[in-house]
């Protein structure tokens, strides 16, 4: 049997994703499977999620996102900072899109006490530390590394956006809480973004 599957090249995301959790499932004790990016910026790594599996994820499901992003971070030596993001910071536009994220951030601070998490928060407050530091020193998270966007379609958007005007390195997408080792590339990836992903994918199977 094979120890890691990576496939996509000449196939639509979902067409490869569908069977692949419809085979695999979610790993045991994980309620869905979530999809992140690593971009890394002037030397500096961010992780982006979800850009790939969750469309219009509830509260819980941006819990659970969080989540398994923040320990994929820690696998990877990065020590999760996780930043909520919305158009509104800390409450400051009331509205159900806005609401429902900072429920998320609540439920991650319930199940996951050991998560340096908060938000909702607008993309420059968590990232630039003075807007914090000015604004909102109340905040725990003061210079985030991990970004849960609000919908699939923001962060697909917003990691396209900066590896492209931005000239950011975007890894991905780099598929979490599969029932095993089954990573997607994109179509017409170049061969770097082929051997990445194949890396992350041997990476993976070793870590279970």
């Amino acid at each position: 049997d094979a120890d890691a599957f990576v496939s996509g090249l000449t196939f639509d995301y979902p067409e490869v994703i569908r069977p692949a959790l419809q085979i695999h499932h979610t790993a045991p004790g994980l309620a869905r499977a979530a999809g992140v990016y690593i971009m890394i910026v002037e030397e500096k790594v961010f992780l982006f999620t979800d850009a790939t599996v969750n469309i219009d994820p509830s509260a819980e499901d941006l819990a659970d996102i969080a989540i398994l992003a923040a320990d994929y971070a820690r696998k990877i030596e990065l020590d999760p900072h996780v930043a909520f993001l919305s158009f509104s910071n800390f409450g400051s536009t009331p509205h159900p899109l806005s609401t429902k994220v900072s429920k998320a951030v609540q439920i991650v601070k319930s199940r996951r006490p050991d998560l340096l998490v908060d938000g909702e928060m607008q993309a420059d407050t968590a990232v630039e530390p003075s807007i914090v530091e000015e604004r909102y020193p109340f905040s725990a998270v003061k210079d985030a590394n991990v970004l849960v966007f609000p919908s699939l379609e923001s962060a697909n958007i917003a990691y396209k956006l900066l590896a492209r005007l931005g000239n950011a390195k975007a890894i991905g997408p780099i598929l979490l809480g599969v029932g095993a080792p089954v990573h997607v590339l994109q179509t017409g990836d170049d061969v770097n973004a082929i051997v990445q992903i194949a890396s992350v994918a041997v990476m993976d199977a070793m870590g279970r």
